[in-house]
């Protein structure tokens, strides 16, 4: 085991944040909103009365963002989790499917899958990862029948009732978590302060962009999904999201 100082872990934050940032400005100026506007459900909006264009644009825009900063932070935060963890115990991004990490500690050889928080998924998800620790053990196993293997759910932050032990893994969240991999324990402590590297900066750029965008989508909304009056065509969206006929 090697030790990481507070500096090293400050050092890598501060200068690999911003490939997050980066993420988030591609993926909202890339943004498909008749795509998005297909994955939606239009007879929520219908039902909450919004009949203002630039409304709708915004929270359907808004629920989109928000999705996919958790999902784009979630991958960072597991991005730094391998990278800390190597630096300590050498450990590496797994080979095996839907394992995230693979470390050896004490003669045990750990296999965690990484998630944001601790509700991250239904029970099917849950048996998916359970099955993929399976697979992974027997892999293992294959090679040296008497390893000790050692699945983790490992989850970035949560606390208390979370972490759990199961017959098949272990949970592990917030604090416990980040312990767990670099043997720091104040860790999730000491991340939060350096993951504000030039966010008023970054944040500033992004929303004026962000701006931008949601005029010129207001716009294209208004001009394929309102009436020459005004008012929101509801029937026009539903067919363009729902109808067998996939010209309209």
């Amino acid at each position: 085991m090697n030790h990481i100082s507070i500096d090293e872990i400050v050092d890598y934050v501060s200068k690999n944040i911003g490939k997050f940032h980066e993420n988030r400005l591609v993926s909202l100026e890339n943004l498909n909103f008749k795509s998005v506007l297909k994955r939606k459900n239009p007879y929520l909006y219908k039902v909450k009365n919004m009949g203002v264009a630039h409304d709708v644009v915004q929270e359907i825009l808004d629920a989109h963002i928000s999705s996919s900063e958790e999902t784009k932070f979630g991958d960072w935060l597991e991005e730094m989790a391998i990278y800390l963890n190597g630096k300590v115990y050498g450990g590496v991004k797994s080979s095996s499917p839907g394992i995230d990490l693979e470390f050896q500690h004490d003669s045990v050889r750990y296999l965690v899958s990484i998630k944001s928080g601790p509700n991250w998924g239904n029970s099917s998800q849950i048996k998916k990862m359970i099955s993929d620790f399976a697979q992974a053990k027997k892999t293992l196993h294959t090679t040296n029948s008497r390893m000790t293997v050692i699945a983790i759910n490992g989850c970035c932050y949560g606390r208390g009732s979370d972490n759990l032990k199961t017959g098949d893994y272990y949970k592990y969240c917030g604090q416990m978590f980040w312990e767990f991999i670099t043997g720091v324990p104040e860790l999730y402590l000491d991340i939060i302060e350096p993951l504000g590297t030039k966010a008023k900066e970054k944040n500033e750029f992004y929303h004026q962009r962000y701006n931008a965008i949601l005029n010129k989508l207001s716009h294209q909304f208004m001009h394929m999904y309102c009436d020459e009056n005004g008012v929101v065509n509801w029937k026009r969206i539903v067919e363009m999201n729902s109808s067998k006929d996939k010209t309209k």
